[in-house]
């Protein structure tokens, strides 16, 4: 079986570096999905606008030639247990399929490529392939009762954010809503605890440097990203 990409996903993300653990946590984030020109039909899309979620079934791309292994070490674990990897979620799999719940904010009926879906709260980098969309449909998918696992009890973080104000005027107050969601759920790998190191990452266009303290996460500086350059 072969599977055709249906369209792909615009996101802030440059990288996977700082990318949600999983699809939701960060309701402010804003995605594009543009679909390739096959699929640039609106009856392929009749009726989608009555559904306030859709499933994204999409590819690993950046990681689909890497391998992979019975056992994976979750970051949730610290990076050392292992476990199965079709008891994870890691990208490393005989498969490099993902899937995300994401909410449709609109339609584009009218866009110049063709019909495009607005989402919010995508954990997906820019470019990333999407292979099918469904409708998310509450009575059949959501489970209050569903165990947890390994990830039972665990919730995302809400670290305060600072940022110097004139950084912080380099971002709309969209794009900077976006972003202070991200750096509240701590992006760092859950191994890396050094208060004193500087990371970054591609977002929006811009490369954005943080360090997190015990008093949270401190923006260090917000800068453009060259065209082509890597954080």
């Amino acid at each position: 079986m072969e599977l055709k990409t249906v369209a792909r996903v615009f996101s802030p993300f440059g990288s996977k570096f700082a990318v949600p653990r999983q699809s939701g946590l960060v309701p402010q984030l804003r995605a594009r999905l543009v679909f390739e020109k096959e699929f640039r039909d609106r009856e392929c899309l009749r009726g989608i606008e009555g559904f306030s979620h859709l499933w994204l079934l999409w590819g690993f791309s950046e990681n689909a030639d890497r391998g992979w292994s019975p056992t994976v070490r979750p970051p949730r674990l610290g990076g050392n247990a292992r476990v199965g990897v079709f008891a994870s979620r890691s990208p490393f799999r005989p498969n490099p399929l993902g899937l995300s719940c994401v909410r449709l904010l609109a339609v584009e009926w009218d866009s110049p490529d063709g019909p495009a879906l607005l989402l919010g709260g995508a954990d997906l980098t820019d470019g990333t392939p999407v292979y099918d969309i469904k409708p998310y449909i509450a009575y059949a998918d959501s489970i209050p009762e569903a165990a947890g696992g390994f990830t039972a009890g665990e919730k995302p973080g809400t670290l305060p954010v600072t940022c110097p104000a004139e950084e912080r005027t380099k971002l709309p107050e969209e794009t900077w809503a976006a972003l202070e969601g991200v750096l509240a759920c701590d992006p760092r790998p859950h191994y890396h605890r050094d208060p004193a190191r500087v990371y970054g990452f591609p977002f929006a266009g811009r490369e954005v440097r943080f360090r997190v303290t015990a008093e949270g996460v401190e923006v260090v500086s917000i800068s453009d990203l060259q065209k082509g350059e890597k954080v």
